[in-house]
């Protein structure tokens, strides 16, 4: 991304325009692990909506392996926040149906996707429905869904919020075992600034919004392979948590006064 900026009409006053962001210009290198944190409302999700191709910027440029993207960005798979399982398939069959859309034959469709339920855990749940599952089961069965397409870029936002902490943390490292073997280009956007440090290769901090803008960037050099929950008690890690508080801080002090005027 380069010089991107993201400009909309206000819903409460069609006369009003507002930026989510201005002036943002991001890398993330093949393999790289990067996330984005910043006060809630500060564009995060936005700039990913940039990067999937499913938002066009009002100003800037994306570039895919060098290449301008001008559409749908087929290179990428995207992990949403919220569930994006069809109720009416199985676990199976959701992660078939990306295959399928494709114009893979089913049965290849099938003997991938079980087999990408197998590395995910649920080898043995792919006849159940999304209403069967745990919310860490259906997160899962989301990322085989995402991975079973075998995408270049991974864009994955705040995907485990919703979860217990001891599920969380078995989910992110399930996201860091098969980062690790595939080395994929991944962009995480969360809130949680120890799931990001815990889990990145580069962590960058957006101020506050309107018009929000990174206003840090710091490489994580801890050793990998990691444990999210190991990490998080050794002196590197409280270090760099410390540094990037320093800056985030008044960011959040920031997004959450703005949120409190919204809602008075």
């Amino acid at each position: 991304m380069q010089d991107i900026a993201c400009t909309f009409i206000s819903k409460d006053d069609p006369g009003q325009r507002y930026t989510a962001v201005a002036g943002v210009t991001l890398t993330v290198a093949a393999g790289e692990f990067v996330s984005v944190v910043g006060p809630t409302g500060c564009g995060k999700s936005t700039l990913l909506n940039v990067a999937a191709g499913l938002l066009v910027p009002s100003k800037g440029a994306v570039t895919i392996f060098g290449k301008p993207l001008t559409d749908i960005n087929t290179r990428a798979g995207y992990m949403f926040q919220a569930d994006s399982l069809m109720p009416w398939r199985t676990a199976l069959e959701n992660v078939m149906a990306g295959l399928q859309f494709r114009g893979v034959p089913d049965a290849q469709a099938r003997e991938q996707a079980e087999a990408w339920l197998r590395r995910v855990g649920l080898g043995g749940f792919g006849d159940r429905y999304p209403h069967q599952l745990s919310g860490g089961m259906r997160k899962r069965t989301s990322l085989a869904q995402t991975l079973v397409l075998d995408p270049d870029i991974i864009l994955m936002d705040e995907p485990f919020s919703a979860l217990d902490i001891q599920t969380r943390q078995l989910m992110e490292n399930e996201v860091l075992d098969l980062w690790q073997s595939k080395k994929k280009a991944v962009l995480f956007i969360t809130h949680d600034l120890d799931e990001a440090i815990a889990m990145s290769d580069r962590v960058v901090i957006l101020s506050a919004g309107p018009a929000a803008r990174p206003i840090g960037e710091f490489s994580i050099d801890i050793e990998r392979p990691r444990d999210v929950a190991e990490v998080k008690t050794t002196p590197r890690f409280l270090e760099l948590h410390a540094a990037i508080w320093a800056v985030l801080r008044e960011e959040v002090l920031k997004g959450y006064q703005q949120q409190l005027q919204k809602a008075a």
